[in-house]
């Protein structure tokens, strides 16, 4: 299928899990996001040191994405492919979303996890097992279009006020990955 509109990324085989994160089969994305599987899942926030304290990079989802297109998130989510670990796949997605040089990613680490589930609408929902990563980044930039449509470098102190006074223009899950990743950025 090739319309301006396909995201060919559902075409690929996510790994489905139960609450303990074990692994219990795998699902096409599309297959997993309608029928509301638990699946596991990561979302990275990228910082560097700003003049003010530190900054943390935001994207704004490309309106093209299957859910929440417009709406700003972390600097990366994705999932990993069956037999892909997550050690594998994050730098995977952080170069092909965001175009990181990974030799100028400092700390990259798991901070946390968790689980949600948000049904966007009778046929979509997000029901991840969300692994939280943190890493400093202050190299170039160069994000896909087809994902992203704007990236934004955020004192931390405005994050708060940002999710707090315009929580319609944020994906359901940024509060979550924030508070565990707070602690461990700076």
């Amino acid at each position: 299928m090739s319309t301006t509109n396909y995201d060919d990324s559902l075409d690929d085989l996510l790994i489905i899990v139960d609450e303990q994160d074990q692994q219990t089969g795998v699902a096409s994305k599309l297959e997993a996001h309608q029928q509301g599987l638990l699946h596991r899942a990561f979302s990275v926030l990228l910082w560097r040191a700003g003049e003010a304290g530190p900054e943390l990079l935001l994207q704004r989802r490309a309106l093209r994405k299957y859910h929440s297109g417009g709406l700003w998130a972390n600097s990366c989510c994705s999932h990993p492919r069956d037999g892909e670990s997550l050690e594998q796949a994050v730098p995977r997605r952080l170069t092909e979303e965001l175009g990181v040089d990974m030799g100028q990613v400092r700390d990259l680490r798991e901070v946390g996890s968790f689980t949600y589930c948000h049904w966007f609408s009778p046929r979509m929902c997000e029901h991840e097992f969300d692994h939280v990563f943190v890493a400093s980044y202050d190299g170039a930039l160069a994000p896909d279009p087809c994902e992203i449509m704007e990236l934004r470098w955020v004192p931390l102190a405005q994050v708060e006020r940002f999710v707090a006074e315009q929580p319609q223009d944020v994906v359901v899950w940024f509060a979550a990955v924030y508070e565990l990743a707070k602690p461990h950025i700076g």
